[in-house]
């Protein structure tokens, strides 16, 4: 068979967003690249035992990969949107839905859509080109 699986295709374009927003933040190195791996591994086994849950991969290995973050290394995608107040970090909404997104929950906005995160920025800092 010359053509990807819709499972395996799905499962490519979450870890290419994942990836997009982990490089984005400049924190995809090895070791985080891995859980994005582990994440894509298990929710493979997901997809297989309840199909239409393939609509649902981007932000469910999005969210996997936070919470891996958060055990290994701490909060991960920080807000961009906030200035005051301690840094925390955005959620994937909807929970269990299509078109992801990463919100802040605290100033209750859409941030990026997964695999939209821009690099990391400092409203009203200025810079720019």
């Amino acid at each position: 068979m010359d053509h990807a699986t819709p499972l395996e295709q799905a499962l490519h374009v979450a870890r290419a967003l994942v990836l997009a927003d982990l490089a984005a933040g400049e924190v995809a190195d090895a070791d985080v690249v891995s859980l994005v791996e582990d994440s894509v591994t298990h929710r493979r086994w997901w997809v297989e035992q309840w199909p239409e849950g393939v609509d649902y991969l981007a932000g469910l290995v999005a969210q996997d990969v936070k919470d891996a973050l958060l055990e290994k290394y701490g909060r991960w995608p920080l807000c961009p949107v906030c200035e005051h107040g301690e840094p925390h970090a955005l959620d994937v909404e909807p929970e269990l839905g299509r078109d992801p997104h990463w919100v802040c929950s605290e100033a209750g906005v859409k941030v990026a859509a997964v695999g939209g995160l821009g690099p990391v920025f400092h409203p009203g800092g200025g810079g720019g080109r």
